[in-house]
């Protein structure tokens, strides 16, 4: 059986040949932060640091948003590079069910068990959608997907959610009202949520500023 330090460089090399080329937002250097922050709540909150790593590492492989929103893709690559791995069950069917479940998308039905490892992750990758790097990642999603900054008096209605981020028909700033300012309040851990609380102040400053030079102000 491989040590925990092979499986891990076996798993970053696959991560890394996987996201290769990809759009900014959701490249290596999104994983490595998420990882980086959740072993730092893994640290402060004594998980298992074994499982919080291959989840946080595995988490962005076959991201469903780049294959028409398919969410089947991602767990099927991940399912097979763990079972090449022999890492024992408990740990396999642990990321699994952690990757299959921790999107945003699943989070407004959610209702199941998460483990402390399930809460951390899921913890570190919303951390990364917001305050700075979220606004940064945002705009450079969008502009993947060619949509405009901001189209004066389209507001979020959140009774009418025909016009959505990922239909791709929404500018980016409509997205900081469907997901991004929601996030603040969706944190597992008391950790998670002192970060969260200074990254969700940023985007309002930021907000505040945006409309005011949009206006030429």
């Amino acid at each position: 059986m491989k040590t925990t330090s092979q499986v891990l460089s076996a798993t970053e090399l696959f991560v890394r040949n996987h996201l290769e080329g990809s759009e900014p937002g959701h490249d290596w250097s999104h994983v490595q932060r998420v990882y980086n922050t959740a072993m730092l709540l893994s640290a402060r909150l004594e998980a298992d640091t074994f499982v919080v790593a291959l989840a946080s590492l595995l988490h962005d492989v076959g991201d469903a948003k780049f294959h028409d929103g398919d969410e089947t893709i991602g767990p099927e690559l991940i399912k097979s590079f763990l079972l090449s791995q022999e890492i024992e069950e408990s740990v396999f069917k642990e990321v699994m069910y952690i990757i299959e479940n921790m999107s945003f998308r699943k989070s407004s039905y959610f209702q199941n068990e998460k483990s402390l490892e399930f809460k951390i992750v899921q913890d570190a990758d919303r951390l990364d959608s917001i305050g700075a790097i979220g606004i940064a990642r945002a705009f450079s999603f969008g502009g993947y997907k060619r949509r405009p900054f901001h189209v004066p008096g389209l507001v979020y209605d959140e009774d009418n959610k025909s016009v959505t981020y990922q239909s791709g028909k929404s500018p980016t700033i409509y997205h900081f009202y469907e997901k991004l300012l929601l996030i603040k309040d969706m944190m597992n851990t008391a950790p998670a949520r002192e970060m969260a609380e200074q990254r969700h102040q940023y985007m309002l400053d930021f907000l505040e500023q945006f409309y005011k030079e949009w206006e030429g102000l």
